[in-house]
Formats: C-alpha cells, structure tokens, sequence
C-alpha cells in the first residue's frame, strides 16, 4: 500500500543527544514491568540488530550502533502494558522511550518497529529499518526465518481475512528490508544465522 505521508528526514545522530546503555533500558524493563518471555525477545532483537549494524560499519555505512542498540532493547518497551491494558505498544513505547531518554532516534526506531510506513530506503533510514527487520527475525526467544516467523504469525493471529491481509503486506515489507539492507551492507541476510556472524 502506498503511503500518503511525507517520508521523514533521512536518521541523523546528533552527538549531543543522550544514548541509554544496555544496562539502563534494562532498569526501565523492570520499571515497567516487562514479562520475562519480552525480556528474552528483546535482548535477542538487539542481538540481531547489533550484528546487523556492526557489518554495516565493516562495510563503510555511518550508522551508531550504541543508538541501535538502545532502540532495539526499547522496542517492545510498552507491550507487557498494552497486553494488559490494551493501546499501540509501538506508539505508547515510542512516547516513553522519547521521554526517558529524550533521544529522537532511538524513540524512532520504536516507533516503526511493527510496520515501516514510507519508501524504506536503507541508506537514509537505516536505524527504525534494522530494528524492525531484527524484530521479525527473533520468534518469541529464537533466532528464525522470515518465513518461520511470520507462519507462526498467521496461525497465532490470523483469525480473520483481514489481519490475515495486514500480516502479510508485513512479511512482503520484511523482505524488502531484508534485500535492501542486505543490498546495502553487502551480506545476504537471509543466509545469516546471526551465530558469531557466521552464514548457514
């Protein structure tokens, strides 16, 4: 679906914005009460992310991988909330990650984990971009396919015609991510285990 929103300025890091540790995002988990099995997810999407973004940086991309990680372990910050309360885990996370860390871009990346709303050009966007792709490849606590986890998906979720529609116009825009960061860093990411950076 095309979108009708004007695409947001290409990422970039101001050095003076304040980028949290791993060790901080994992003291906000805790303040928010973050169910263990997110907690798992989260760590391994960061995991993904981070390699995902250090072999951009072998390959000459200007990305920060400390923001990366930050946005990637804050990704699913607001979902144990909206399991219980309901709400939009990504905009609610957002709207907390923006006022903890009063960092745009990591709070970016929150945002558009679920669903990528623009023309995902790797090169401008490769922050929010990486943090979704991660996300989609980390089923509950395991590393995945795309194919794996949005088949789980779909028998998980794909209750009626619709969501079934909106799950797969997610896993066609997977795959573009996956081709265009991949394309970008030079790494077929779909043969990537993301084990010690070794390919299957």
């Amino acid at each position: 679906m095309e979108s009708v929103l004007a695409p947001p300025s290409p990422v970039r890091i101001d050095p003076s914005w304040y980028v949290p540790t791993s060790d901080e995002c994992v003291r906000w988990w805790e303040e928010f009460s973050m169910l263990d099995n997110i907690r798992s997810h989260s760590a391994l999407v960061a995991d993904v992310a981070v390699r995902v973004a250090e072999m951009a940086v072998r390959s000459g991309v200007d990305v920060d991988v400390p923001t990366i990680r930050a946005s990637a372990l804050m990704h699913d910050i607001a979902k144990s909330y909206c399991i219980h309360h309901g709400g939009n885990h990504s905009q609610l996370g957002a709207a907390w990650t923006m006022r903890l860390t009063g960092n745009p871009a990591v709070a970016m990346g929150v945002l558009h984990h679920v669903f990528w709303p623009f023309d995902p050009d790797a090169d401008k966007y490769f922050l929010p971009l990486v943090v979704s792709y991660a996300d989609k490849r980390v089923m509950h606590d395991t590393l995945t396919t795309l194919d794996e986890r949005f088949g789980d998906l779909k028998v998980r979720y794909g209750k009626t015609e619709k969501i079934i529609q909106r799950i797969h116009q997610t896993y066609e825009q997977a795959l573009v991510l996956e081709e265009r960061l991949g394309k970008l860093i030079g790494v077929d990411l779909n043969a990537c285990s993301f084990d010690s950076g070794r390919l299957v």
